[in-house]
């Protein structure tokens, strides 16, 4: 199709469902994105214009968003990798698309401390984002799915990179948008680069019985429509497979094969009022055997992204269960295209930026003031993606939880007062403690006193959702002040302490300044309390300051000048295990445990206080830039010798999927390399992981490749990497 038809195929979508589109404007961000992008080739030597209209075809077809969100798609773009700006947006179509371009824009490369906080930065902005114009976050979900559905142009790193972080971000966003569709889409396409070989399978199964599932699914339409017709229920019935990453994920939790598989299909009735849907779930348990357990009512209480219908899991005439799915018209386009859906209700299918102020973007953006990078990323996943769980209130209200919610979490969902005042909690009429595990369907009382002390900082460890944390740590804020300031100020002078560098140094009237803005701070009794209350870290503190640190440490020292150098006769050189220490003979050296360095790596050396030289390999933690500045004295430039050892002992560590003869694949690698095995430790998670320690040992970096590599084709292998520090 040419760029030309591709756009053609737009106009009608746009038409199709919205007449009273302005056809004008969006012909015109065609044409200036086509304008501005002359010349730029995708990785599949197509014209870069079809990802903007295949983006805008994503927004138009998928989501059937207004005309402001298809120029926005069109232009998403060309602030980035055009000379275009945000004024010439503003200024050649209106300041509302310049804004939605700017924030769908991948947001601009900043250095970060570290991987955390630069997470952080564009998980905030994006939240930022969403709760200024849901438009934003829409554009963006179809702008990856399209990239998702190119990926194969990209290198393999760069596929499990950005599939990672689909089913990581993007994937759990569509998800609490409500936008079904897209995310089950989103998870497929990713699963397909991260576990090649277990969605193959999945897929190649599914083929082989597609004729047999359809007369299945035609059989079970027909007697579902032919009693609702006999009943007059108006109604329209279609079934459906799971989607593969759906399969998938329950094959891996239950350890089940395709075969065992309780609810592969599953059934849609839409009718048109809620109390049909009430009568058609009666009619679907006289029809079909229901299954104990497996009835879900989200109409009585909806999902937290607003989702509703009936869920009841039933075995068939022929002894194979399935699913059905009862909901009302607009309950299904809710389901279907999640916050989308709003467009399509509204008059002439214009949307407006105001739809985009959730209230769940708010609360997530509060709840996470005051956190650092770490707790942030951690929460925010807990908050977004996690799994809800459902309790209710002594009168009968119902409050949603992050799955594995503690009494904690549920006194300050409350209110803060009734967190701060807690003593203790009863679930279902017991008195339990405050660790306790809430269940879906438990009735929680909080019991409270006029003259509690307050929340203890344990609690900020049981706490699970973020909103608790947030409100604890608001609490020590303001009434603790002083008691932080005392020990944020000893976590700090131990940090220092840790670095070589003195208090003195640090609150000179001339160095002060200078660190305090590395730190954002006004005073440092302000750290001392944000790192006494857990809103900063001593480590992060220090580490800011750390260039400036050095800089103070330089100035300090007396300018002595160098001893002339005697001239001395060029002696061999020798190495000890194959190491080259510069200016050192005959050292003692040995070869770190952290990073456990072979030849080919690249490697520094540590002076140790009676042991010698450790070796680290360059990228160990432990021989962080950071901390080789911070002890500049202690480390030492090191190489390999041409004389090297005939084998090294390493590590690696493999993370994979659980499964049966997974250990056997393992050593079979192992033996296929003709690897020297020293040790294999292996354990399961709770989420049907394993992870195997592999002690080994290797001649240089090249056999190590081959074995990572070798490992790395196991089924089911998800990482291999070498650990370090």
């Amino acid at each position: 199709m040419t760029v030309q038809e591709q756009y053609e195929l737009l106009e009608k979508t746009v038409r199709g469902y919205n007449s009273a589109a302005d056809m004008e404007q969006i012909r015109a961000a065609f044409e200036y994105a086509d304008r501005c992008h002359q010349g730029q080739k995708r990785k599949s030597g197509e014209p870069y214009i079809i990802h903007p209209l295949a983006v805008a075809q994503i927004v138009a077809e998928s989501l059937k968003l207004d005309s402001e969100s298809i120029e926005a798609a069109l232009l998403h773009d060309v602030i980035e990798d055009t000379p275009a700006t945000h004024e010439d947006l503003s200024r050649l179509f209106s300041p509302i698309i310049a804004d939605l371009v700017e924030g769908v824009s991948k947001l601009t490369r900043i250095q970060y401390a570290t991987k955390e906080d630069e997470q952080m930065e564009n998980l905030r902005k994006m939240l930022m984002a969403m709760s200024k114009d849901i438009r934003v976050i829409l554009v963006k979900i179809a702008d990856r799915l399209h990239n998702m559905r190119t990926m194969e142009y990209q290198s393999p790193e760069k596929q499990k990179q950005k599939s990672l972080e689909t089913m990581e971000i993007y994937a759990p966003i569509a998800h609490r948008l409500g936008m079904q569709r897209i995310k089950w889409e989103l998870e497929d396409l990713s699963l397909k680069y991260l576990d090649p070989v277990g969605y193959q399978e999945i897929v190649a199964k599914l083929d082989a019985k597609s004729q047999e599932n359809e007369v299945f699914m035609q059989r079970t339409e027909k007697q579902i429509g032919d009693r609702l017709n006999s009943l007059g229920i108006n109604h329209i019935v279609y079934g459906r497979i799971k989607h593969p990453y759906s399969i998938y994920r329950k094959m891996f939790n239950q350890n089940k094969s395709l075969d065992e598989i309780f609810d592969l299909f599953a059934f849609r009735v839409i009718v048109d009022s809620v109390g049909d849907c009430y009568n058609v779930l009666g009619v679907m348990h006289d029809i079909y055997k229901p299954i104990l357990g497996r009835f879900k009512d989200y109409i009585g209480t909806p999902k937290p992204n607003s989702y509703q219908s009936l869920h009841t899991t039933v075995m068939g005439t022929d002894g194979v269960p399935f699913e059905v799915q009862i909901r009302t018209r607009q309950m299904h386009d809710f389901a279907e295209y999640g916050v989308a859906a709003h467009w399509k209700y509204k008059q002439n299918g214009q949307g407006a930026g105001t739809e985009g102020k959730y209230e769940w973007v708010r609360r997530l953006l509060e709840n996470q003031d005051g956190a650092d990078a770490e707790d942030y990323i951690h929460s925010l996943k807990v908050d977004m993606f996690a799994d809800e769980v459902f309790v209710f209130t002594p009168r009968g209200d119902v409050q949603n939880l992050p799955a594995k919610a503690t009494p904690i979490d549920f006194a300050y969902a409350i209110h803060s007062a009734v967190g701060n005042r807690m003593v203790g909690a009863k679930v279902n009429g017991r008195i339990v403690t405050l660790d306790h595990v809430l269940k879906n369907g438990d009735i929680v009382e909080i019991l409270t006193s006029k003259s509690a002390k307050g929340p203890s900082r344990d609690w900020m460890k049981i706490a699970r959702s973020s909103e608790a944390r947030s409100k604890i740590r608001q609490w020590f804020k303001k009434e603790k002040r002083e008691e932080n300031i005392v020990n944020g100020r000893a976590a700090f002078e131990q940090e220092l302490k840790h670095c070589g560098v003195s208090m003195k140094d640090v609150t000179a009237p001339e160095n002060l300044p200078g660190l305090l803005k590395k730190v954002s701070y006004s005073s440092l009794d302000e750290m001392y309390a944000a790192i006494g209350y857990g809103g900063f870290t001593a480590a992060k503190a220090v580490g800011r300051m750390h260039n400036e640190l050095l800089r103070i440490a330089k100035k300090d020292q007396p300018d002595v000048p160098p001893a002339p150098a005697e001239p001395q006769a060029p002696k061999p050189v020798k190495s000890e295990q194959g190491i080259i220490v510069e200016g050192l003979e005959n050292c003692l050296v040995k070869f770190s445990r952290c990073c456990t360095p072979v030849p080919g790596d690249e490697i520094v050396g540590f002076i140790t206080r009676g042991y010698g030289v450790s070796v680290h390999r360059a990228d160990c933690p432990n021989a962080s830039p950071e901390r080789r500045a911070a002890q500049e004295g202690r480390w030492i430039k090191v190489s390999w010798g041409a004389d090297t050892n005939e084998s090294y002992p390493t590590t690696i560590e493999v993370i994979c999927k659980d499964r049966a003869n997974l250990l056997f694949d393992v050593s079979s690698a192992l033996s296929t390399t003709k690897t020297f095995v020293l040790g294999v430790h292996s354990k399961s998670t709770e989420d049907n992981f394993a992870i195997f320690r592999l002690d080994i040992k290797v001649r240089d970096g090249e056999q190590m490749k081959a074995i990572m590599n070798r490992l790395n084709q196991i089924s089911g292998v998800l990482q291999v990497t070498r650990p370090a520090g």
